[in-house]
């Protein structure tokens, strides 16, 4: 029984360089994959997030108390981006 194993064992053992190396490769492949899409994904929401306007609204008071005071549970969400109260701060 185990001279069939070992058999076996020889006959696939010039099977195990290549592929340790189609996994390893197949592994860094996945790896920076993932770190790609990561990447990718961070930036589509930080373009989303970069429109909200709310740091620039007349009614934005910058308190974590009281953010807004005309919509204060949609300051500063995705909800705000097409806020109808916006109004725009006038640049001293």
């Amino acid at each position: 029984m185990f001279q069939l194993l070992y058999y076996l064992f020889e006959l696939i053992r010039p099977l195990f360089a290549p592929l340790a190396f189609i996994f390893a490769w197949g592994l860094i492949i996945l790896v920076i994959w993932s770190l790609w899409s990561a990447a990718k994904d961070t930036v589509a929401t930080a373009k989303q997030m970069h429109q909200i306007p709310c740091s620039n609204c007349v009614f934005f008071t910058n308190d974590y108390r009281l953010k807004c005071t005309v919509n204060p549970s949609v300051a500063n969400t995705e909800e705000a981006i097409d806020c109808v109260d916006y109004r725009q701060k006038l640049r001293d």
